[in-house]
C-alpha cells in the first residue's frame, strides 16, 4: 500500500463532501461541541 500523497486526505474529503458527507449533515442538526469535553477525558 502506497503511502498517502500530501493532497490526497484533502480530495477525499472535497469529495465526500460533494456526495453529500453525513456527517456534514449532522453537524448542522446536532451540537457536537457538546461531547468535547468528555472525550478529550477519555482520550487523555
Amino acid at each position: 500500500m502506497k503511502q498517502p500523497g500530501f493532497f490526497d486526505v484533502e480530495e477525499r474529503l472535497a469529495r465526500l463532501s460533494g456526495l453529500g458527507d453525513q456527517l456534514e449533515a449532522f453537524s448542522r442538526t446536532v451540537d457536537f461541541e457538546i461531547f468535547r469535553a468528555d472525550l478529550e477525558r477519555v482520550v487523555s
